[in-house]
């Protein structure tokens, strides 16, 4: 409330304008400045903060709310309180995108044999883990071209997206795909755990095959449960909240392009995880380089 104009009209009736703004709790400083136009030196570094705010949301096309813009602010060297900075978002008319409530779109094969569940929901982050448990899922992508499938390969210790696959099919080759891609770029030991759910392809033998020949150890959740695969289904939902679902895509090339920058661009290099302690997944794997295997820290 602007307490000012109360002020100006104890003054105006010949009332004492230090005892108005002892009742009103205000200093007489900020009344005067502000009677003079005046701006307090809060109001000037809220100002410069705001316009830090407005570029660090902006750089994030408008995904980031407070604490990784809070983050990001503490990193250039500006040490300000995270209510303070989403108090001046408020002002702003600034605000981030919250992932929705995701779907499972798995379809098992109820001929699949029985594996076991070697993750058991535990997908605590762990430099010291990395490249040793991996966890894979498919979502669908609408376009105007038809229907497109990501597969993707994530690495549960950094939340790195090591390896993913685009395709127009749904067939076991699109998830091999994306884990030779991750086997190429990460050339990972002997003994790798891959997570997944229970979806025909992943239950497939061409799967367990391709996973024999280098020495994987595969791993699947229960039936229905979607939390057994959690880390991969929110990765899904904050792909679709900060880029699938905010425009249509005309073609699959399109999609593909911009599937392209926003996981290599941004998620992988740039974009804050709040697991990782608002540290993006590349920033937490150069945390503790010395632990990774020869081929990934050359």
């Amino acid at each position: 409330m602007n307490v000012y104009p109360f002020i100006e009209a104890e003054q105006a009736g010949e009332h004492n304008v230090k005892r108005a703004c002892e009742l009103l709790e205000v200093s007489r400083s900020a009344y005067y400045q502000q009677q003079r136009g005046v701006q307090s030196q809060r109001q000037r570094v809220d100002a410069q903060l705001t316009a830090k705010i407005t570029q660090v949301h902006a750089v994030s096309k408008g995904t980031y709310g407070a604490p990784r813009i809070h983050a990001d602010l503490a990193d250039a060297g500006l040490r300000h309180g995270r209510k303070r900075v989403a108090r001046l978002m408020r002002c702003a008319g600034l605000a981030g995108k919250s992932p929705r409530r995701w779907r499972t779109t798995t379809v098992p094969d109820p001929n699949a044999g029985r594996r076991p569940d070697l993750v058991n929901r535990d997908f605590g982050t762990d430099p010291a883990g990395i490249d040793t448990r991996w966890c894979g899922d498919i979502t669908y992508i609408n376009t105007w071209q038809g229907w497109l499938y990501l597969a993707t390969v994530i690495d549960l210790a950094s939340r790195r997206v090591v390896g993913w696959a685009v395709a127009e099919h749904l067939r076991t080759d699109l998830i091999d795909a994306a884990l030779t891609d991750a086997l190429v770029r990460r050339r990972p030991p002997s003994g790798l755990v891959f997570h997944s759910d229970r979806g025909c392809q992943y239950t497939s033998d061409q799967h367990a095959r391709l996973a024999a020949a280098h020495g994987i150890r595969l791993s699947v959740g229960r039936r229905g449960q979607c939390w057994d695969n959690a880390v991969a289904e929110s990765f899904f939902a904050t792909i679709k909240t900060e880029l699938l679902h905010r425009q249509p895509w005309p073609t699959h090339r399109a999609a593909c392009q911009a599937i392209f920058e926003y996981i290599e661009g941004w998620y992988n290099t740039r974009r804050r995880h709040s697991t990782l302690g608002y540290l993006s997944p590349a920033a937490f794997e150069a945390t503790d380089l010395h632990r990774l295997p020869t081929s990934q820290a050359a």
